[in-house]
């Protein structure tokens, strides 16, 4: 499979918000919110979490904290396929360690965007609260300098389409006539 190329456009914007990390409270963010996300951990998190508070919706927070990461796992699974590299900025040096070589999708984005999808749907305030965090971690890859727009867009799209897939499944009441 050839290797989605950075345009111009992906190489400034990125050049550009890896600018924004030369401020030390922003590039304190962006490290903190990347860890967070390493392996969908924040979300994977909030949702066994909210699965343990939400007694009532239990099958449903736990079937979406499965569809963040299915999302995750795809997106690793395109990756291997892909193989683009990460950006390599020549004025500066990324924020954050990465766990692999590999940047298309980014996997932080199609976990926080499965995130905010999957868990936006099972209560209000999932869906005033998890859609800035994840676009905030979004941002912070970016930020970080290891990750194209392109590379945030693709792995948006693919968590989000993935969650969107599952909603049904997700919501589907539990069943009750255990023998």
């Amino acid at each position: 499979m050839q290797k989605p190329s950075c345009t111009d456009a992906d190489q400034r914007l990125l050049a550009a918000l890896r600018d924004c990390g030369t401020d030390p409270r922003v590039a304190a963010a962006a490290r903190a919110l990347s860890w967070a996300g390493e392996h969908g951990a924040l979300w994977l998190a909030a949702g066994f979490a909210a699965a343990a508070a939400d007694r009532d919706r239990r099958g449903a927070w736990l079937r979406g904290t499965a569809l963040v990461a299915a999302a995750h796992l795809a997106s690793m699974g395109v990756k291997r396929v892909v193989r683009r590299p990460r950006p390599r900025l020549p004025a500066a040096e990324p924020l954050v360690r990465t766990a692999g070589r590999h940047s298309f999708p980014s996997s932080h984005a199609s976990s926080a965007a499965a995130a905010a999808v999957a868990y936006g749907a099972l209560r209000p305030a999932g869906a005033q609260l998890v859609p800035p965090l994840a676009a905030a971690m979004c941002v912070s890859r970016m930020v970080a300098g290891v990750h194209y727009p392109s590379d945030i867009a693709a792995g948006a799209l693919l968590g989000g389409v993935t969650a969107r897939a599952g909603a049904a499944w997700m919501r589907k009441p539990l069943e009750r006539g255990r023998r």
